[in-house]
């Protein structure tokens, strides 16, 4: 038994791994589109995620649930709020990556795991121990600092650490699985994205059929690259214990955090030093207090 479990998490492990792989690399993906507007990515990542899905699901022959779901007001309102939620956060992440921000955007994915402790007070009345506040306080601090040494408010980070802990917050409370509730999510999205790529076409300004060929094919695969690390994630999230997945975590965010600097040369000075150290710190008190009540169990 111990071997059978000690498998199961060993591949869990590399499951997440290769989730998180996929998420702090994604720079690497969205750089050379970095001429097409922002919202047109977000646009073909829905509208080819959308076709990869229906694909998948009839393959697998397995569509059933939608029915069931579509005559379910308050789940489709759910997912509809959802689905708004990862957009804005797609959209946000995307263009802070072509606009030169991905040391700004890898914060936000640092900041996340403390502003899901911060909406579990707020919303579900969770008590906080004494480290997660002072972790929370450290957080707190070091955003201060940098919007008063840097000289503005570090938003694209604040943006995508609040929208997808609340993305997070209603999947709680969302009753489908992994694959049903992202293809629900898509479906949901997929025609004002369309809409919207149709649009730009009849204006002129629509990048699809004319770019270059390696441009035009990595709109394509965006659908593959935003479904695949979902899926690697979802089977992880299955093996894994919360602390152990909570430490994988900090790969992607350390992954774009290294590429923003060391790659794309984006400023890091001592003012931005100071701040995400003390961000960082919180996050040290917090996952090393979460690790030492997991090992006084």
């Amino acid at each position: 038994m111990n071997s059978a479990k000690s498998h199961e998490a060993g591949q869990g492990a590399l499951y997440a791994i290769g989730a998180y792989l996929c998420w702090g690399l994604f720079p690497l993906y969205w750089k050379p589109l970095s001429a097409v507007p922002a919202e047109q990515i977000l646009g073909h990542r829905v509208v080819w995620s959308a076709l990869l899905l229906a694909g998948v699901l009839t393959v697998r022959r397995h569509w059933g649930w939608l029915g069931e779901s579509l005559r379910q007001p308050r789940r489709i309102g759910v997912f509809a709020l959802s689905s708004a939620l990862l957009s804005m956060n797609w959209l946000v992440y995307i263009w802070a990556v072509n606009h030169g921000r991905v040391v700004e955007a890898s914060l936000g994915y640092f900041i996340n795991p403390l502003v899901n402790v911060l909406l579990g007070r707020l919303v579900l009345g969770e008590r906080l121990a004494k480290p997660q506040l002072a972790a929370l306080g450290l957080a707190a601090l070091g955003v201060l600092w940098l919007t008063l040494h840097v000289g503005s408010v570090p938003w694209v980070a604040l943006v995508l650490a609040v929208t997808f802990a609340l993305y997070g917050l209603l999947r709680k409370t969302a009753h489908l699985p992994s694959l049903e509730g992202l293809a629900l999510e898509t479906f949901l999205m997929a025609p004002i994205a369309l809409v919207g790529l149709i649009l730009a076409e009849r204006h002129g300004s629509g990048a699809f059929g004319h770019l270059d060929t390696l441009r035009t094919l990595l709109l394509i695969g965006a659908g593959v690259v935003t479904t695949v690390p979902l899926v690697l994630f979802a089977s992880g999230a299955r093996r894994l214990t919360l602390a152990t997945l909570g430490v994988i975590q900090y790969l992607s965010p350390t992954l774009q955090f290294l590429l923003g600097v060391w790659l794309y040369h984006e400023p890091f000075d001592t003012a931005r030093l100071i701040g995400f150290g003390l961000i960082w710190s919180g996050l040290a008190l917090y996952t090393g207090a979460g690790l030492l009540r997991l090992y006084r169990r």
